[in-house]
């Protein structure tokens, strides 16, 4: 039936060209009518490929896809077609079927080398890492000057872990653009992984001997000389690699890294008195950069510690190198790190972190930390003096403005204090410390209210509790302000009772509480936490608040006595306090 309605199809295909179809004698058709069938199909195909080419060009990729897979029916030896389906195959995520139309497109064309080159694409991708390689060979054997072919070889062996392949990679990569730094160290990685040891010390003495004026290269061979000695234990070859790092310091006496070689050397074979020597003339050696000193610093710590952790020397090296005329402000902090670490007191930390400061003034750790200092032995007064120098070196660090704040509000100078901490809200960012920030708006606010400007007061508490809703210092205060004021008690009490429940001892918050269910009228509750208040107070504070609001509860509770005998004890702290005068007096609650 289906050679039939071919044969049909076929007839109206010819007759559309004007060619008249004669069967032959068993029903098939003639070679004559063969030939023009096959001219009328390839043209038909051509139509179609290029009407699938405008498609694609115009966005209508669906069109574009089913007018590909007919030509591939009309030609299966279309390679170009297959190459296209690819795509299509591969943006729809089918893999398989994209791979199948590559490598049918390259197997049809095996010398077009974008065929070729997207089939290798697609063995890595499916990590057939041993086809993809077959591919780029043959890539790279029809066109030898495509090194970028022998650099994804070498990746490609690499992958495999055939070591020996990727040598030979890199072999003909050397034979083609010569012999090369990247070239050889990538050789010695390879055999150092096969433990070819010798063939590495080959390479390198290789690069050497190209490069006989470069003592970088003549020292990394010796380098790789002293471990392959040390491996074989051959006493020839560790003094043939001594021999060399002498010749290149007679030459050189300031070269680095022969010197931290040779550093190595001794004390692998421990000789520490000559090791240390060497080292401290590395450190002091003006072309060992701030990294490698700091690395041979925190090596020499860790080998003090593993031998019991005597600082003499490390601190005398410290010394050493900080009265050099150049001072390196890394190897400074890093000497205060460490004194830190011997738990070494602030007063001998200190004028590292004033040395530091010397260097480089705007260094905000070493002055954050002297302010640490400051405020922990209580010189506000040079808490303020570093703080103010900070708005000069580091006018974005919103902590400065917070002690500098903070000093003047212990100094009685709330006005001060004030203007630091509005001058540092404008520094406040997403990437500040949200607990400092809470604390920062908290001391804000209560400075504000002090001022009576009960408004901006509580924005600033607002803005506190933003940043950190569980800021209990600030919820006691915000909520103690309210009820003074009468004003939003349902909300005053909410927050003042997560005081409570984070410090159920805590007598001032659990005072403000029980003045809060005073003023909400609930004077049974309020005696309750009143008196959990005086429970907790201490002998040597100010109670007289606590014990005046007592007196207005037990009063509101009709328990007349204990009232008094609260606003008298309230009266012995406040003795001119003529509410307090009145109150006992007319034996009544009054109000301010």
């Amino acid at each position: 039936m289906k050679r039939r309605l071919l044969i049909v199809v076929m007839g109206v295909l010819l007759a559309s060209v004007g060619v008249k179809a004669q069967p032959t004698g068993d029903g098939g058709l003639n070679p004559h009518e063969i030939q023009s069938l096959k001219t009328m199909v390839e043209g038909s195909y051509d139509y179609f490929f290029l009407e699938a080419m405008v498609q694609r060009q115009k966005g209508h990729d669906d069109a574009a896809f089913d007018l590909l897979r007919h030509c591939v029916e009309l030609r299966p030896d279309a390679a170009e077609a297959y190459y296209f389906l690819a795509q299509y195959y591969g943006a729809m995520k089918h893999a398989d079927k994209s791979h199948e139309c590559v490598a049918k497109a390259a197997h049809l064309e095996p010398e077009n080398t974008t065929f070729m080159e997207t089939l290798a694409q697609s063995y890595i991708r499916r990590e057939d890492y041993a086809s993809a390689a077959e591919v780029v060979e043959r890539l790279y054997g029809r066109n030898k000057d495509r090194l970028d072919l022998l650099e994804m070889l070498y990746s490609l062996y690499i992958q495999q872990k055939d070591y020996d392949r990727a040598v030979d990679v890199l072999n003909r990569l050397e034979a083609a653009d010569g012999m090369s730094e990247q070239l050889t160290y990538a050789k010695c990685g390879i055999y150092m992984r096969q433990e070819q040891y010798d063939k590495a010390t080959e390479a390198l003495k290789q690069l050497a001997d190209q490069y006989p004026n470069d003592l970088n290269y003549q020292c990394q061979y010796a380098d790789q000389l002293l471990t392959e000695a040390n491996i074989n234990e051959d006493p020839k070859q560790k003094q043939a690699a001594v021999d060399i790092y002498q010749q290149i310091l007679s030459q050189e006496p300031d070269n680095v890294r022969a010197q931290s070689s040779m550093e190595s050397y001794l004390r692998l074979e421990g000789d520490t008195l000559a090791a240390d020597r060497l080292a401290l003339q590395i450190l002091l050696n003006h072309n060992t950069t701030t990294e490698q000193k700091s690395l041979m610093l925190r090596k020499a710590i860790q080998r003090s510690e593993e031998q019991g952790g005597d600082s003499t020397k490390i601190l005398d090296t410290f010394r050493l190198l900080l009265a050099q005329p150049e001072p390196d402000v890394d190897i400074a902090a890093l000497y205060a790190a460490y004194m830190d670490l011997k738990n070494m007191p602030a007063d001998s930390i200190k004028p590292v972190l004033e040395r530091i400061l010397q260097i480089q003034p705007d260094n905000m750790a070493a002055r954050l930390q002297l302010v640490s200092y400051a405020w922990s032995e209580n010189d506000r007064d040079r808490v303020i003096e570093l703080c103010q120098a900070a708005r000069q070196y580091n006018p974005d660090e919103m902590a400065f403005y917070y002690y500098q704040g903070m000093a003047y509000y212990q100094n009685d100078d709330p006005d001060a204090a004030l203007g630091a901490f509005r001058n540092g809200v404008g520094v406040i960012n997403e990437q500040s410390n949200p607990a400092l920030v809470s604390d920062f708006y908290a001391v804000m606010g209560d400075l504000l209210h002090q001022k009576g400007l009960a408004r901006e007061a509580f924005e600033a508490y607002d803005s506190c509790l933003q940043w950190k809703d569980d800021n209990i210092m600030c919820l006691n205060n915000y909520a103690y302000y309210l009820s003074e004021l009468g004003q939003q008690l349902d909300r005053a009490e909410q927050m003042s009772y997560k005081t409570v429940k984070a410090e159920p001892k805590n007598a001032t918050y659990l005072d403000t509480y029980a003045w809060i269910l005073f003023m909400q009228k609930r004077y049974a509750e309020a005696r309750i936490y009143i008196e959990q208040a005086l429970q907790n107070t201490e002998d040597s504070a100010d109670n007289s608040v606590i014990l005046e609001h007592a007196g207005d509860i037990y009063i509101q509770n009709g328990n007349v006595d204990q009232a008094l005998q609260m606003w008298q004890e309230a009266q012995l702290t406040r003795p001119n306090d003529k509410t307090l005068t009145r109150k006992i007096k007319q034996k009544k609650y009054i109000t301010k």
